[in-house]
């Protein structure tokens, strides 16, 4: 699918990883919706994106929220073509700490946003786009791109829950992509690395360190704009379906 002429829902759009796709869209000719917790945020990273963005705030676990900002986006952007879940949320804490067991609340709030929110997102984006006409020879009409975490296959101490919500969207994608396969729609996840988001520019050495020490090649953080990329890749490739790849220079996650 060419990216020229299309509209992307894209999740988290208003920083990060995001932000960084939805630049990337908007470059090649797409238009994009910003979705994003925070209002005050989404609203100026559309301003700045120009007119070709739009933006919505809301909970990605909220059916109801989700669901009008979709309609905003066919109402506003004429249609709806990709899907991009990038909004999550990170959590800390040992299965067993100092103070006890993790609060089960804990555990599941950050599976209902990482997991959830991105599972609500996309069967709601995809209802939508099964009824597009299709854009390519092979009958496409959607393609949606989930975000994991190298977390999801080589879990630090702490990221129980973490690891559990990025594993899961690991897992999804490919009965995601089975079950779509009807509809036309392709569904890829992308399982990133560490990468300088404004979480992690401004960590201290101490924390950066030894994370870059676990890289191989190129030895460094991941660029946002090298995730979006490979988001623009998943999107214009049309043989990639019901896949995650793994963009993280080689890093394999030591125990801490």
């Amino acid at each position: 699918m060419e990216l020229q002429d299309k509209v992307a829902f894209i999740t988290g759009g208003a920083s990060g990883l995001g932000r960084a796709t939805a630049e990337n869209f908007i470059s090649a000719g797409a238009k994009v919706m910003l979705f994003d917790l925070n209002e005050e945020n989404a609203q100026k990273a559309a301003d700045d994106l120009g007119e070709n963005a739009s933006w919505a705030a809301g909970d990605v676990a909220d059916e109801d929220a989700v669901k009008a900002a979709i309609q905003k986006t066919v109402d506003t952007l004429g249609g709806l073509h990709i899907n991009v879940n990038s909004a999550g949320i990170g959590a800390a804490g040992r299965t067993v700490g100092k103070d006890g067991p993790m609060p089960l609340k804990t555990f599941e709030f950050v599976v209902r946003v990482n997991l959830i929110g991105t599972f609500n997102c996309l069967r709601l984006c995809a209802e939508v786009m099964q009824h597009n006409e299709p854009v390519t020879e092979d009958g496409e009409r959607g393609v949606i791109v989930n975000v994991a975490s190298v977390a999801a296959f080589d879990g630090q101490v702490g990221q129980a829950a973490y690891s559990a919500s990025k594993a899961g969207v690991a897992g999804m994608t490919l009965p995601i992509a089975r079950d779509l396969s009807r509809q036309g729609i392709r569904i890829a996840t992308i399982a990133p690395g560490i990468f300088e988001t404004p979480m992690m520019q401004f960590a201290p050495p101490q924390v950066r360190e030894p994370l870059i020490e676990m890289t191989q090649f190129p030895k460094r953080l991941g660029n946002p704009t090298e995730f979006a990329q490979t988001a623009a890749y998943i999107v214009n490739c049309a043989y990639i379906n019901g896949e995650v790849i793994r963009l993280d220079s080689g890093i394999r996650m030591a125990p801490r």
